[in-house]
């Protein structure tokens, strides 16, 4: 079969290299899943790096997030267990960490449903306790993380205020429903939030940015607001100064969504089953920006990890094929 493989840590467009490779064996409680579509995430970037807190065994195929296909033909998520990853035609996964693929989303939706989606789930409402009518500032917005944090907080009726950088991405980030979008590059975020909302601030703020993107969370969230931090794609861990939480009467929330796995693992397949129901009834849909064969892969990744890419980016096995099968 075809995987991509990284033998050497460097940029994903320099280290990831197409082969052709022996299937992966399934060991025990393991599963051996047909790569219908595969999300491309920032972590697979980072892997790349080295950058990651999991750091696979080299060489190993990148890829955390996938649709697949069972031996009896169901189509399911799952997270690929390296150095078996998603960027390939046949990947391995946990059996008890299978969850089935919501009939409403195509394979490259469902494979962007997961991760960045439980994340915001988790987040806002395991987290955050996100209420009816508060408001929501989204850093990233147009991004595979904020676009799905925003979509979830209007299907839990929050005013959702979106930050973006450049005017593209602002588009994208106001069809996605934000009431209020801000461009980062062009506007003075601290104002322009303290604008839209009356000077109150934000309830919640949900940030995988970082750097300056929290600096700018820490001076407009409201009174007992809740900042939560869901990851530093800026590449800038912050330092929070508590007095400053202290004296304005705020939170600030860690959101790591694996840990759930192993502390409170019964609480995956709830949230996947209100995410499901949020997709039957359309509050909620990935945005694929992209779809790309396997081939495309590893300039996929390294586009992710340049931060030009809107949405998600989906990797689809015989994409190319497909369409030549169709035009003939």
């Amino acid at each position: 079969m075809q995987a991509w493989q990284v033998h050497e840590i460097g940029e994903p467009s320099e280290v990831m290299r197409l082969e052709e490779v022996e299937r992966p064996v399934p060991g025990e409680g393991q599963v051996l899943l047909k790569v219908r579509a595969a999300n491309i995430n920032f972590p697979d970037a980072l892997m790349c790096r080295g950058q990651y807190q999991v750091r696979p065994p080299l060489p190993f195929t990148p890829g955390v997030e996938i649709c697949g296909e069972t031996e009896d033909g169901r189509r399911v998520i799952a997270n690929p267990v390296l150095p078996y990853g998603g960027f390939a035609e046949y990947a391995v996964a946990d059996a008890r960490g299978l969850l089935p693929a919501p009939d409403a989303l195509d394979d490259a939706e469902t494979a962007a449903l997961h991760i960045g989606y439980q994340t915001g789930w988790f987040g806002l409402h395991q987290r955050a306790r996100l209420q009816d009518g508060e408001t929501l500032l989204v850093h990233a917005a147009a991004g595979g993380v904020g676009s799905a944090a925003v979509q979830l907080g209007k299907a839990a009726g929050a005013k959702v205020i979106g930050v973006v950088g450049g005017p593209e991405k602002a588009k994208v980030a106001a069809e996605l429903g934000c009431d209020v979008v801000i461009d980062r590059r062009s506007e003075d975020v601290i104002a322009a939030v303290k604008e839209a909302t009356g000077g109150r601030g934000a309830d919640v703020i949900y940030d995988p940015v970082g750097g300056d993107a929290y600096t700018q969370s820490a001076k407009t969230v409201a009174f007992e607001g809740r900042i939560v931090v869901v990851g530093f794609a800026s590449g800038t861990i912050p330092s929070p100064a508590l007095n400053h939480a202290l004296v304005k009467n705020y939170s600030i929330m860690g959101l790591h969504w694996g840990l759930y796995a192993s502390k409170n693992p019964k609480l995956i397949p709830h949230c996947h089953e209100r995410l499901t129901e949020l997709a039957t009834r359309g509050a909620i849909k990935p945005l694929v920006s992209e779809r790309v064969d396997l081939t495309g892969a590893a300039a996929a990744v390294q586009r992710v990890a340049d931060g030009v890419t809107t949405g998600r980016v989906a990797v689809i096995p015989g994409l190319t094929a497909d369409k030549e099968g169709a035009a003939a």
